[in-house]
């Protein structure tokens, strides 16, 4: 499961409370989510913000190196 999601949905909010606190739409969330985007290098230190957890683990996947 997706990083962002994983975190989003322990801290209780919805796409569109990130949204709102991102300034983005909640479309671009679901793509974070959904793994057909990466949120703006801008965004990140905000959204790690509003995650409680640092920019590494928004950007953690689930694969092996």
């Amino acid at each position: 499961m997706n990083a962002i999601r994983n975190r989003r949905e322990k801290a209780g909010l919805s796409q569109e409370n990130i949204a709102k606190g991102l300034s983005v739409s909640q479309q671009a969330v679901a793509k974070w989510e959904n793994g057909k985007a990466l949120p703006r290098a801008d965004k990140l230190p905000e959204l790690a913000r509003i995650l409680n957890c640092t920019i590494d683990e928004l950007l953690a996947t689930d694969k092996a190196v």
